[in-house]
């Protein structure tokens, strides 16, 4: 058989909802082909495909040196003029495929509205990818903060081989980006650096005075005049001079006004954020081209309130400080719990929404960036009706509250002992998360039915109480050393993967909506 021939029969086989289809090579050898996957380059196809429901790259090819590039095994097949091969999924299979096919290498974004999908298990990503239909939103595929990785084990080249294996999977060429998310120091830059990413959320919390908004004025200047001035090129006096007692013009009707003591406050708070964020900026500068990374700053993990001149602040020092950022988080009114719609005065949200945004359109060149954006809808539809600059949000433990919801779905005893396992971690978990669970309000798993089960994730309580606790359940081992849930996790979600990518498209199409 030519290669033209086996692509015909693979053509054939393609359907655009990228179901797996059965390729029989012979009587005793099968295998489940997702259809769009298939590439042809030269004499070579490729294509993603599964055995017993382990997933490989096949090359078929008339050329053996297509196929020694790539890790795996030669396989029979009744086609003696072609080579067959069956590859792993590893990190250096998906860097050699990268050097083939460019589209399975991240991209800067740039200004364009985007969204992140985070994906904690590593079998969300082509779900993720299916709920894009329709939408103009540029995705982020591979995203994991480093508290992330601490908490699952997992390595930065694990969650890049997820997206691009993805990415593959599905045949999605219209591009993805890459978020390191929340790093704090240039050996995380280091870590990511080297996996590939492309996006550094640069994450200054450790650096912000959280009490600078109780200080008096006299408790103010002493440590404002006391910052590392030097680190932030310029002096306490030319910093008093740009902003103390200045109005900025910000649009038609709305205008900054800065008095000493906002002028005060403001570099007591964020005055050593920003020279750690210059300090990260020059690291990353060094390692990389400016041309091939970009920066997401964040700042919304504080105690208090980002303000609009608090905000006009941090763009204006990092601007003059030559630290080209695309997208800033503040910390919004109102609160944004993880795995919950917005609690608080929506109108109010909006009208304070609206003054960040004309920030933004100020400056001209970033876009406000949405963190802990799973499930906000109420905060979607604000932002979504104003369409007035470019936006990314970015979600993660959604996508894990999903996989779980296949759990309870298709496994119920396994979803009753993950549900009292964390209900028993719940209180001890919770503390380096924003949430208000009320863990009374969780019954224990003995008490509600498999319906009751799937009722949970309609719970605030319940979502709060699965959501915090996932590093426990996917870390925890038993005695023997066998991990207490992972594994089964894991095991059903790929056993039902065509369930999970059907709840998380139906999910993320919720997310998504708002916006259009």
């Amino acid at each position: 058989m030519s290669i033209n021939e086996f692509e015909k029969n693979l053509q054939s086989l393609f359907n655009d909802q990228n179901k797996p289809v059965s390729l029989k090579l012979n009587n005793e050898y099968s295998i489940l082909l997702y259809p769009m996957s298939v590439n042809r380059l030269e004499d070579s196809i490729y294509f993603i495909g599964k055995e017993y429901n382990y997933k490989y790259l096949y090359i078929v090819t008339h050329n053996s040196d297509s196929i020694n590039k790539f890790e795996g095994e030669r396989r029979n097949t009744p086609y003696p003029d072609l080579y067959f091969k069956r590859c792993f999924l590893t990190t250096t299979n998906r860097i050699t495929l990268q050097s083939i096919f460019s589209y399975t290498i991240p991209k800067v974004v740039g200004l364009k509205n985007s969204f992140g999908f985070g994906d904690r298990l590593g079998l969300a990503n082509g779900g993720h990818i299916r709920s894009l239909k329709g939408s103009d939103f540029y995705p982020i595929l591979a995203q994991q903060s480093i508290r992330e990785l601490a908490r699952t084990n997992r390595k930065p080249e694990m969650v890049m081989d997820a997206a691009v294996w993805s990415v593959f999977q599905e045949g999605y060429k219209s591009g993805f980006g890459s978020d390191a998310d929340h790093l704090k120091s240039t050996e995380d830059i280091d870590l990511m650096l080297g996996a590939g990413f492309t996006m550094f959320t640069f994450d200054p919390s450790e650096h912000v005075n959280n009490n600078a908004d109780n200080y008096s004025e006299e408790e103010l200047f002493k440590i404002a005049s006391g910052l590392p001035w030097n680190e932030l090129n310029d002096s306490f006096p030319n910093a008093e001079k740009r902003y103390a007692g200045k109005s900025f013009a910000i649009a038609e009707n709305f205008s900054i006004n800065v008095t000493v003591n906002n002028f005060l406050r403001a570099y007591t708070k964020y005055g050593k954020a920003i020279a750690h964020i210059k300090k990260l900026y020059d690291y990353l500068a060094s390692k990389c081209s400016t041309d091939n990374f970009e920066i997401e700053v964040s700042v919304d993990e504080t105690e208090s309130v980002t303000s609009p001149f608090e905000h006009f602040f941090f763009a204006n020092e990092l601007n003059r400080l030559n630290v080209k950022f695309v997208s800033l988080a503040p910390r919004f009114i109102g609160d944004f719990e993880k795995g919950i719609d917005y609690k608080g005065d929506i109108e109010l949200f909006k009208a304070e929404y609206k003054k960040h945004l004309s920030i933004t359109k100020h400056f001209g060149n970033y876009k406000i960036s949405l963190h802990s954006g799973s499930d906000k809808f109420s905060v979607y539809r604000v932002i979504g009706s104003l369409k007035e600059a470019y936006t990314h949000v970015k979600t993660a433990g959604t996508s894990y509250l999903e996989a779980l919801k296949v759990i309870a779905a298709k496994k119920p005893d396994l979803f009753r002992e993950i549900l009292d396992f964390s209900r028993n971690l719940y209180e001890t978990e919770k503390k380096s998360y924003h949430v208000s669970a009320d863990i009374n309000k969780v019954l224990p798993a003995k008490e509600l039915t498999d319906q009751q089960l799937i009722a949970l994730f309609d719970s605030n309580d319940a979502r709060q109480v699965l959501h915090v606790t996932f590093g426990r359940v996917l870390t925890d081992k038993e005695p023997s050393g066998n991990y207490l849930f992972k594994d089964k996790i894991l095991q059903c979600l790929i056993e039902n993967e065509e369930t999970h990518y059907d709840f998380l498209i139906k999910h993320f199409i919720k997310h998504l909506e708002p916006f259009k």
